[in-house]
């Protein structure tokens, strides 16, 4: 309540002028959307209002949505734990310089085992063993542009000469070169995963070409 000096009288504010209001503007709208509820605004005011309000949250969203990959970053596109072999995996994009993108497949056998090259043959030597691999399925949206490449070496230790080729036990990352979709925002695509864990004297269940959903960001979004 204030003290009118020019009526010589008390008055009441309105409690729908935005003038007197102590909030934020994003708060105030909340507000008077709360009042209209109890016929404390007329309805003209009200769309005015409540069409700012849904214009203030479009932006929010839109700003949260954009792609967020600048040159010498990574986006994490997947990660888990395959309950049918206990292998770990996670998928990350990398950017380390201009017009220059990876997929990067980082495979966690669990302790003791070992991975397969990923130069084997799908279906093994004589039937034992799969690879290693990061792939693109036909319709991906992204192009492969370059070899698949690992971070170890693999050899044949503990097998016969003949036998398939292995990686160390412990982690093994392969990296493929790719062509991001020519677009902006966000793209829905797909990479296929295939990999085989074991130690000498047994073999967990083999993953074969295993689709795993991703979002990548078109290049026209990505930060050169």
């Amino acid at each position: 309540m204030q003290y009118d000096r020019s009526a010589g009288k008390t008055s009441h504010h309105s409690r729908s002028n935005p003038s007197l209001t102590p909030y934020p503007i994003g708060h105030t709208l909340i507000i008077e959307v709360l009042l209209l509820a109890t016929g404390s605004i007329v309805p003209k005011r009200f769309i005015t209002i409540l069409a700012i309000f849904l214009l203030l949250v479009l932006f929010s969203v839109s700003s949260v949505s954009q792609p967020g990959l600048n040159r010498g970053g990574f986006l994490l596109l997947a990660s888990y734990t395959d309950p049918n072999n206990n292998v770990t995996v996670s998928v990350k994009l990398s950017h380390p310089k201009e017009n220059s993108f990876f997929l990067e497949a980082t495979f966690i056998p669990p302790s003791g085992y070992h991975l397969y090259s990923k130069d084997l043959p799908r279906t093994g030597i004589n039937g034992q063993g799969r690879p290693t691999l990061l792939e693109l399925p036909s319709n991906s949206r992204m192009k492969s542009i370059g070899a698949l490449t690992e971070n170890v070496a693999s050899d044949m230790v503990g097998y016969e000469p003949d036998g398939p080729l292995v990686y160390p036990e412990g982690p093994v990352t392969l990296t493929l070169p790719i062509k991001l979709p020519l677009t902006s925002g966000w793209v829905n695509d797909q990479i296929s995963l295939t990999y085989m864990a074991c130690t000498a004297l047994s073999c967990k269940v083999p993953t074969m070409a295993k689709l795993i959903p991703v979002r990548v960001p078109g290049v026209l979004s990505v930060v050169p």
